[in-house]
Formats: structure tokens, sequence, C-alpha cells
């Protein structure tokens, strides 16, 4: 088994411990030990510069678009998208286990898709850890396959997972990635402390809306959202 999240003060808390509410001062490029995140929310409280979706805060940085993935079926937001200078990050996150993380799993479920679909998918040590470098099959516009590469990568937090796509330059060339990674770094996951079946969707909402959206069904696995389409989508320039 791969190590699990990076243990915290908080981790020890019972399950029914409420999360800090009270506004922070803390600037949302560090977190409390100068660790890099992805933070919890008990970890950085305030909303700081970041775009509230629900479930995940985002950094609101200059040059970024954000775009929202709607699931076609049930219309509920499951994933965000930021784009800049040629890069998307591409971000989801899932409840998981208080004891086991998700990532281990999820890499073997995601290398055998990626195979499955006539693609490739390469286990590498990454600024997170172990990630996917994949080559995924595409349609040309001439009606020929090719291969468009990308990397996934995950963080196991205190019962949740945060998944990332990186595609576009960011997949191949690490300056390109250097934007989208401290962005990723710096996002806040707000699980909540209800009951939720390991790999829930946990529910995001569009910018500015005052509830979200429905959580996915208890014990159904997750959405993941297919990096190779654009779904419906608000965009949004920061």
């Amino acid at each position: 088994m791969s190590p699990l999240f990076r243990r915290r003060k908080h981790d020890a808390e019972p399950d029914d411990a409420s999360p800090t509410t009270e506004p922070s001062s803390e600037p949302t490029t560090a977190g409390p030990d100068d660790e890099r995140g992805p933070w919890d929310v008990s970890d950085v409280p305030g909303l700081g510069a970041r775009l509230d979706l629900g479930a995940l805060r985002v950094p609101a940085r200059p040059g970024l678009e954000l775009r929202m993935e709607v699931e076609k079926t049930s219309r509920q937001v499951v994933a965000a998208s930021l784009t800049a200078a040629g890069s998307s990050l591409q971000v989801q996150a899932l409840a998981a286990p208080r004891t086991d993380g998700l990532w281990e799993e999820l890499r073997t479920e995601i290398a055998a898709s990626v195979t499955q679909q006539g693609g490739t998918a390469d286990e590498v040590e990454g600024p997170f850890g172990p990630e996917l470098l994949a080559r995924l099959p595409v349609r040309t516009a001439d009606g020929r396959t090719g291969h468009r590469p990308a990397r996934f990568i995950g963080v196991d937090g205190p019962r949740w997972f945060l998944r990332g796509v990186l595609s576009g330059r960011a997949a191949v060339d690490p300056d390109a990635a250097t934007l989208l990674e401290d962005v990723f770094a710096d996002i806040v996951v707000v699980r909540g402390q209800e009951a939720r079946a390991p790999r829930d969707v946990l529910a995001l909402r569009m910018p500015g809306a005052t509830d979200a959206a429905a959580p996915a069904t208890a014990g159904e696995p997750p959405v993941l959202p297919d990096p190779l389409t654009r779904g419906p989508e608000i965009t949004e320039t920061r």
C-alpha cells in the first residue's frame, strides 16, 4: 500500500467534529505548517482569494479561465477546469475512507482504462507523489487516430481525494506546468461532516450560486469527466 495522506492535527478529530469557520488572515499561498497543499478546510478555513465552488475553493489567479463540467444525464456539476497559456487542469473531489486512501487503487483503474482505449499510461514520480503520464487516443481532423498527452495527479486527504488531469503543454513541459501545479496545491477541499460512501463525488456548484448541486448517489462509482471532450460549460475570466 502507498503512504496515506499527510497526517495533520485534524486527522485525530472524531467524525462529528465541526470544522473551524472563523475567517483566516493567512495568505492563500501558504498553509499553517508551510507544507504544500492541497488543503483541508480545517487547515485554511478562510476563503481568501479563492472562488467558492462548493466542495472546492479554487484560487483565482490572473489569466486563468474557469469552466464547470456538467454531467449530461444528471446535470450535476462534477468537475472544474482551469485553463491558462495553452494548458488546462481539470479537478474533481471524491469522498474517501478515514484510514485508507483512494489514489493507489484509482491509478490502477485509470491506467487500465487508458490501455483498453488504445492509449498508454506510465506511473512516474511527480511533485505530488505518484502520478500517471498517459497518451490518450484521440481522433484527428482527417479521421485518423492520434494520441494526446495527459498527466493524472492525485492527493489523498482526510476523508477526501482530489484528482487532477493536466493536459496541453503542462502534460509534457515542466515549466508550463508550474502555474497549474501551484493552483492545484492551493485548492481547499470542503468535504463536510456527513457520512458518505467512498468515491461519492463531492458536490460542486457554479461560481456565485448559493446552493450546491445534489451529491452523487451513495455506492455508485464516481463520474469521472472525460478529459478528451468538452461538456456544457460556463467560462469565467479572472
